[in-house]
C-alpha cells in the first residue's frame, strides 16, 4: 500500500513518463542513441555533446535538445555511438548528466559502452551467500587501499582487484567475517584518476559519480570497461568465499554545490536550503540534498537499486543517514524488500549540522522505530567502552571509569526495552530506540575517530602493551557478544594504529596502511578475534535476532563498578551450552562475583578462547580476572 501511495503521489508532481525515463538518460542502439535529461522547464538551451575520448579534445557533435514535456529534455542522434563520450549542459558547465552509468578518467565524461561486456566469468550464476538473519553478520569495515597497499604478496595493491587475490580471501575467511563494508568506491572527486602513480588518498565522502565505480581503484581509469569489470570481479570474488558486499553510499551531500552533476543539470532543485535562502549544511560538508523532493527520492531509490541488479551488492550502510527523511528511507527499503528482503540496510543515525528540514521526520537513531529492518550505529555502547567521541583523552568503562555499566547493557542487549537497563542512566538515548536488535550496530571503532589502540594510549597514559592487548581484546569481547550486529573496522585484528590521527580521511598511507607485519608480532590478537568470532558464530544465544527471546534469555547479574555481566539462560542453542555466562571485567585488579550455582566450563578467560575448555568453575562464586573477559556455561 505505501509503495502505491508514494507512485501515485510521485505521479501527480511530475509526468510519469519524466519519471520513468528521468535516469535513464542514455538509451543506446547501433542505429541510434536516445538522450533524456531531468532539466528545468525555463532552462534557455540544453546541449548534448559527443566526444571521441574521456577527457581532451573537441566535441564531434553537438545536439540541441528538446523539451519533449515538463521537465523533460530530450533528443535522438542517429548512428552507433558504442565507445564514445557525451556530456549535457544547460549553461552551468558540462557533465555527464546524474545517473551515468560508465565514465572516462576523473568522471568528467559520460561512456556509451556495453555491459554485458563487463561481466565477468559466470556473473550470471552469482548469488547473494546465504543469510538467515542480519544477527548472522559479522561486518568487517574496510578501504581499498587501507587493506591491501602494505601487502607484500599483494599483486594489485590498492586496487579492487586486491580482493580477489588468494592471500586476501584466507585472511578474511581465517578472521571469519562474512560481510565486509567497503568505504565509499563509486566515482569521488579528491584522487585525480590521471596521476595514479603518485600516491594519492582520500576515503571518498566526496561523490561525484554515485553510479560507478571509482577509476582510482582500476587498473585503467581511461578505459570505462575496466572499472566496472573489476569491480564485478572483487564482487564475485568474496561471494565465492561467503562474504557479502557491503556498499558505503553517500547520498547526503555532494563533493561541492558548483560542479556537482546535479546543481548543472537542474540548479537548487537537489538541495536543501535555510528559510534565508542559503544552502543547508546539515551534512558538514557544504551541503545537504533534499532526499524528500521526489525525483531525489526517487534517484535514491533507483541508485539503491541499481547497484544490487548490476553489481550484485548486498547491503547499504547509508552515510549521515539522519540527513534523509524517513519515508525516503522506508521506500528504498521497501524496493529492495521486493528483490532480496536480506539485503542489509543501516546507517549513521544523525546528522553533522542542522537540517533544512524537520528532525522528527529525518533519518535518526530515535526514529528508529518508524524504519523497520533499517538498523543504526550504537554510540551508547561505543563511548561507554572507550569515552566520547568529542574528546579523545576521556576514557570510559575500559579505563575503569565508573557510571558506564547502563549503556554498555543497553548496547548489549541490542537498544531494545529491556526491563534491567536504565535508561536514566543510559548515555545520549533517554528511551530505546530498537524495537529488534538486529537494528543496532554494536561497535567499539570505524574508520572515523581513532582507531581503537590509538584512542586507548591516547584516553590512558601510561598504558603497557600488555594492558593495550587485554583491553582491546575486552572491547570486541563486548562487541561481539552483544545481541546487536556486530561491526569492526579492519585491522583491528592486527593491533592496528593511525598514529593518533583522529581524522584520517587524507592521510597518507603511512597512517592508514594495515601492518601486516603484526600477524607475527601479535598473533595472540588475530587468534583472539578469530576464536571469539566463531564463538558467536557456533552458539546462536549470542544472536537471538528479536526482542522477545533476548527479554526471555538474557538477564544480567549484579557486579561491582568497573564490570558488567550477563547470563543467556535456558536457551537451547547447543544441549551442552544451555547457560552462558559472559563477565567484562575492565577494572586493574580481579573481582569476585556471584552466579547460579552449577558446574561450568570456562571458555573464554584472560585472553584465551577455547570452545572444548581451560578448565571449570562450581558453584555459586567465580573470579573474574582482571581488565578481561570470563565466559563460561553449564
Amino acid at each position: 500500500m505505501k509503495k502505491l501511495i508514494f507512485a501515485g503521489l510521485l505521479s501527480m508532481l511530475l509526468p510519469k513518463q519524466a519519471v520513468a525515463q528521468a535516469f535513464k538518460e542514455v538509451d543506446y542502439t547501433p542505429d541510434q542513441t536516445k538522450f533524456v535529461l531531468f532539466a528545468p522547464n525555463n532552462a534557455k538551451q540544453v546541449t548534448v555533446r559527443i566526444y571521441k575520448d574521456g577527457l581532451g579534445g573537441k566535441a564531434i557533435k553537438t545536439v540541441k535538445m528538446q523539451k519533449t514535456s515538463n521537465e523533460q529534455w530530450s533528443t535522438t542522434i542517429k548512428g552507433d555511438l558504442m565507445g564514445k563520450f557525451y556530456t549535457f549542459d544547460i549553461g552551468k558547465g558540462e557533465c555527464p548528466g546524474v545517473f551515468a552509468k560508465a565514465v572516462g578518467v576523473n568522471g568528467k565524461r559520460g561512456a556509451i559502452i556495453d555491459m554485458k561486456k563487463t561481466d565477468p566469468e559466470h556473473w550470471c550464476c552469482d548469488q547473494h551467500p546465504v543469510l538467515k538473519s542480519p544477527a548472522d553478520l559479522v561486518i568487517y569495515e574496510m578501504h581499498h587501499r587501507d587493506f591491501s597497499i602494505n601487502r607484500k604478496d599483494a599483486k594489485y595493491p590498492g586496487k579492487f582487484l586486491a580482493l580477489t587475490e588468494p592471500w586476501a580471501i584466507e585472511h578474511l575467511k581465517s578472521l571469519g567475517v562474512n560481510a565486509i563494508h567497503i568505504l565509499p568506491s563509486y566515482d569521488y572527486g579528491s584522487v585525480d584518476e590521471t596521476r595514479l602513480n603518485e600516491p594519492q588518498y582520500n576515503w571518498g565522502y566526496d561523490p561525484v559519480n554515485y553510479n560507478i565505480p571509482e577509476g582510482g581503484y582500476s587498473t585503467n581509469p581511461y578505459k570505462p570497461e575496466v572499472r566496472i569489470k573489476e569491480f564485478k570481479q572483487m564482487v564475485k570474488a568474496m561471494h565465492d568465499a561467503g562474504i557479502r558486499v557491503i556498499l558505503d553510499v553517500v547520498y547526503n551531500h555532494t563533493y561541492d554545490i558548483e560542479h556537482s552533476n546535479f546543481q548543472r543539470t537542474y540548479p537548487d532543485y537537489f538541495y536543501r536550503k535555510t528559510a534565508d535562502g542559503k544552502y543547508s549544511n546539515g551534512s558538514g560538508c557544504g551541503n545537504e540534498t533534499a532526499s524528500e523532493k521526489p525525483m531525489m527520492r526517487q534517484f535514491m531509490i533507483e541508485s539503491v537499486k541499481y547497484w544490487i541488479n548490476e553489481y550484485h551488492i548486498d547491503g547499504f550502510r547509508f552515510d549521515l543517514m539522519g540527513v534523509h527523511d524517513i519515508e525516503t528511507m522506508n521506500a528504498i527499503r521497501q524496493a529492495v524488500d521486493d528483490i532480496d528482503p536480506t539485503i542489509f540496510i543501516y546507517g549513521e543515525g544523525w546528522s553533522a549540522g542542522s537540517c533544512a528540514y524537520p528532525q522528527e521526520k529525518l533519518g535518526m537513531k530515535a526514529n528508529i522505530p518508524q524504519m523497520p529492518c533499517i538498523a543504526a550505529f550504537s554510540d551508547e555502547i561505543r563511548d561507554a567502552l572507550r569515552g566520547p567521541f568529542s574528546d579523545d583523552t576521556k576514557p570510559a568503562f575500559l579505563a575503569g571509569e565508573p557510571g558506564h555499566k547502563e549503556s554498555i547493557k543497553f548496547g548489549i542487549a541490542g537498544a531494545i526495552c529491556h526491563p534491567q537497563v536504565d535508561m536514566t542512566k543510559v548515555n545520549y538515548s533517554v528511551e530505546p530506540w530498537a524495537t529488534e536488535p538486529t537494528q543496532m550496530i554494536s561497535y567499539v571503532s570505524c574508520h572515523d575517530d581513532m582507531c581503537l589502540v590509538d584512542r586507548l594510549r591516547s584516553s590512558i597514559p601510561g598504558i603497557t602493551t600488555e594492558e593495550l592487548i587485554k583491553l582491546d581484546m575486552l572491547a570486541q569481547t563486548a562487541v561481539f557478544t552483544s545481541q546487536g550486529v556486530p561491526f569492526m573496522l579492519s585491522g583491528e585484528e592486527l593491533l592496528r594504529n593511525k598514529k593518533g590521527v583522529h581524522n584520517s580521511f587524507e592521510s597518507p598511507d603511512s597512517i592508514n596502511e594495515l601492518p601486516w607485519e603484526n600477524l607475527k608480532k601479535y598473533p595472540q590478537v588475530f587468534c583472539y578475534y578469530k576464536d571469539l568470532i566463531q564463538l558467536r558464530k557456533n552458539h546462536p544465544a549470542f544472536r537471538l535476532g528479536n526482542a522477545d527471546l533476548v527479554r526471555k534469555h538474557l538477564e544480567f547479574i549484579d557486579t561491582p563498578e568497573g564490570a558488567v555481566a550477563f547470563r543467556l539462560k535456558n536457551y537451547a542453542g547447543r544441549d551442552d551450552w544451555r547457560n552462558i555466562i559472559v563477565v567484562l571485567n575492565a577494572n586493574k585488579e580481579p573481582i569476585e562475583i556471584t552466579i547460579p550455582d552449577s558446574r561450568y566450563t570456562i571458555v573464554c578467560c584472560d585472553g584465551n578462547i577455547n570452545e572444548n575448555g581451560l578448565g571449570t568453575v562450581t558453584g555459586t562464586k567465580t573470579v573474574v580476572d582482571s581488565q578481561s573477559a570470563l565466559i563460561i556455561h553449564d
